[in-house]
């Protein structure tokens, strides 16, 4: 790179040196031009003038010259600052690079240290392998050694065994073997028990870490229905208008709607009775037209009746649209969506059916998800599960075989039928998400404040269940917990052993199961508890 710039610097100052010459050449030429002129016109030209011409021409070379001279010592001086700029930065470069060349020899010693301390490490190491491998093989031979020699012994042994014995070999094999069979036999079965309790309490813990977690992602509200139903009235004097002349506007409303209306002392309102909760509704709100619009006649309430009717119709099929939409099962049959809404007017244990069917819908989806399964599905059989329920006073049977009706006829799913079938445990569960729902209806029917349940009832459930458990031989105590969903039983020890214990919390579970009537699940505690007290004086 030097080497060019200074070629290029040697043919700049050429072309000065060829320019400076050619403004010589030029200056001469014009000398001469000048003096050939004064001669020719020697004659017409004054000696002075061609004086002054000359010292022109003279004039113009110094110039020339002193330009040229100028240019080039500006050309050199540009060279040679060119020149130096162009060294210094091939010194920084060759600088540079000796430093990369000292820091790469600088990593390869380095590198060739590290691999020479390797070697020998690794001579190391071999040496230390062939040693233990020398010593193993010694160690081997003294193995087999010895393991000759125990064999003559035990060789000897079995012959001084069999001539004591008086057994063959064969003889005294089968009694060896036979009681490892009975040592293993006993070994096996005590293990196969811990696995079974190991694997009864890894499943009971992970059924309830699913059941926590579906729990916990949904919570409804406490819910109770009425069964009957009151008009408010303004005043005593509407009772005598509703029951008009001669009872004729009491006896069309209860032709036309289809309830009891009970008209009696209590100030200020009557009461619908019926067994069919829409009827009971429609009634009442057709009821509560005529005491507010006043003119209360048989005309007028077929017609406000059947207004109010096609309201609730309507409003019935928003209803289980709503739900269907809420639980995010699919398209259902319009058919079962009418069905769906319907369950809104029925209740069980003071439960709303509808409110507990899409309860169940949810809590069912949330544990097929959390076990891996198909979490719509499961919501959709746990919407329908009680769908019988919405007709169930107008068709006979039971409300599972209304539903399973139902379901077949529109075409449902298997699975989703198979869980109306079995989550009652009137059929067979065949699926995981029958089971499911199973589970979620239990735990929605049996949650603290889903069922109502009067009073009496309740301690008369409460009172019967201890004195069930009171009947059995050796019960010292009994005691129902939590709202009678558990019963716990202290028995004397000196009459119940441990064994006796377990046979005796089947034994009441049995007849709980059998005796009694009870929503959800009862949890039986038989607990044998053994005291010993000393008074150090």
């Amino acid at each position: 790179m030097i080497t060019g710039t200074l070629l290029i610097g040697s043919t700049e100052l050429t072309i000065i040196a060829v320019v400076l010459g050619i403004l010589f050449l030029f200056a001469v030429v014009a000398c001469f031009v000048v003096r050939s002129f004064s001669i020719n016109k020697g004659k017409s030209l004054k000696e002075e003038e061609f004086h002054a011409l000359g010292k022109d021409a003279e004039k113009i070379i110094d110039d020339a010259k002193k330009q040229g001279e100028k240019v080039k010592k500006d050309m050199v001086n540009e060279a040679k600052q060119e020149i130096n700029s162009l060294k210094q930065v091939h010194e920084r470069e060759v600088k540079e690079r000796k430093a990369e060349l000292l820091e790469s020899e600088k990593k390869l010693d380095q590198r060739e240290d590290r691999l020479d301390s390797r070697s020998l490490s690794l001579d190391k190491r071999e040496d230390a392998l062939v040693l233990k491998e020398n010593k193993i093989e010694n160690q081997k031979v003294a193995l087999d050694k010895r393991s000759e020699k125990v064999e003559e012994l035990i060789q000897e042994q079995e012959n001084r065994l069999l001539e004591i014995s008086g057994l063959t070999t064969s003889e005294a094999k089968d009694i060896v073997m036979k009681r490892i069979e009975e040592e293993m036999s006993f070994e096996i079965a005590s293990y196969i028990k811990e696995e079974e309790e190991k694997a009864k309490y890894e499943a009971t813990r992970k059924s309830q870490s699913i059941l926590a977690n579906a729990i916990q992602q949904y919570a409804n509200e406490t819910i109770q229905e009425k069964t009957v139903s009151v008009i408010s009235l303004p005043n005593d004097e509407m009772k005598g208008r509703i029951i008009g002349r001669e009872g004729r506007n009491i006896r069309a409303i209860e032709a036309v709607t289809g309830v009891d209306l009970i008209v009696d002392d209590t100030p200020d309102s009557v009461v619908i009775s019926c067994f069919d909760p829409i009827r009971r509704e429609i009634a009442r709100r057709t009821l509560e037209i005529l005491v507010s619009d006043g003119r209360i006649q048989p005309p007028r309430i077929e017609e406000v009746f059947s207004k109010c009717q096609k309201e609730l119709e309507n409003e019935l099929r928003e209803e289980g649209e709503k739900a269907v939409f809420e639980t995010g099962v699919g398209k259902i049959h319009p058919e079962l969506v009418k069905l769906i809404g319907r369950l809104r007017f029925r209740t069980s244990y003071g439960q709303n059916a509808l409110a507990h069917s899409k309860e169940v819908a949810f809590l069912a989806g949330k544990l097929a998800a959390e076990i891996g399964e198909n979490e719509m599905l499961a919501r959709r059989a746990g919407l329908l599960h009680d769908i019988g329920k919405a007709s169930d006073h107008e068709m006979e049977g039971s409300h599972v075989e209304i539903g399973m009706e139902f379901a077949t006829k529109f075409r449902e799913n298997e699975t989703v039928i198979n869980a109306i079938a079995s989550h009652h445990g009137d059929h067979e569960p065949t699926t995981i998400i029958a089971h499911l729902v199973a589970a979620a209806d239990t735990l929605s029917a049996a949650r603290p404040g889903a069922r109502s349940e009067s009073l009496d009832n309740y301690i008369k459930r409460l009172q019967a269940l201890e004195d069930l458990t009171n009947e059995f031989k050796g019960v010292e105590k009994t005691y129902a917990l939590q709202a009678g969903r558990e019963v716990r039983v202290l028995v004397k020890p000196e009459e119940i052993s441990d064994e006796e214990s377990a046979k005796l919390a089947r034994d009441i579970k049995k007849k709980i199961e059998t005796t009694m009537d009870y929503p959800g699940t009862i949890k039986v505690t038989v607990i044998r508890e053994v005291r010993v007290q000393e008074v150090a004086r």
